[in-house]
């Protein structure tokens, strides 16, 4: 899939009542499962009918109908979250029952429409995939190389010197791994000859 995916830049919330029935719908960006159940446990109202939700993380999805008819809430959510192109989302919908129902394509339709307006409203900020390099670069190299680290938008997440200089490991956008080896490489006259690990 050549398209870029977004995530939430924060947490975003968006209510709407439909034939008596309140839903409000409540999403995060988040980076685990772990963090999507946290999510979801600081959200959920006990009080409620129902609170439906699902996320997506890269490959990793789930989805919950909360008692609602299978495939009318959880699934019509994770849909709101793939329709718009996002990734590393977690979105909730609470119902308040308020007396008419609505039928299995009216849940498709409330669930999956109340979440797909909360995300649409909110700040998305594109995901740039990433790639960790490692290497070892020597003292006399170490200044001009971490001067010049930002020019291919790369940082250093890892740092150990050793006798000779410092074993480095940085993280950049994969679209810049080419032009960095190159530049390293360059930089180095040779001696720091970076190797991808991710």
């Amino acid at each position: 899939m050549s398209e870029t995916l977004s995530t939430l830049v924060q947490r975003c919330v968006h209510q709407e009542e439909i034939k008596k029935s309140r839903f409000l719908a409540h999403a995060a960006p988040v980076d685990s499962a772990e963090q999507a159940l946290a999510f979801l446990r600081e959200v959920a109202d006990p009080a409620a009918t129902h609170n439906c939700w699902a996320y997506r993380i890269g490959q990793d999805y789930r989805f919950n109908d909360d008692g609602e008819p299978g495939g009318t809430a959880g699934r019509p959510i994770l849909q709101a979250i793939e329709g718009q192109g996002m990734d590393r989302v977690m979105a909730v919908v609470t119902r308040w029952y308020g007396g008419i129902k609505l039928g299995a394509g009216g849940l498709v339709r409330a669930y999956g429409g109340t979440a797909a307006e909360c995300l649409r409203r909110a700040e998305h900020r594109a995901i740039i995939p990433m790639a960790t390099l490692t290497l070892s670069c020597p003292f006399a190299d170490l200044a001009l190389f971490k001067a010049r680290l930002q020019e291919f938008d790369g940082i250093i997440t890892q740092e150990d010197f050793t006798a000779d200089g410092a074993d480095l490991q940085l993280t950049l956008p994969v679209t810049r791994v080419q032009e960095a080896i190159a530049r390293i490489t360059d930089l180095t006259r040779g001696h720091g000859l970076p190797v991808r690990i991710d």
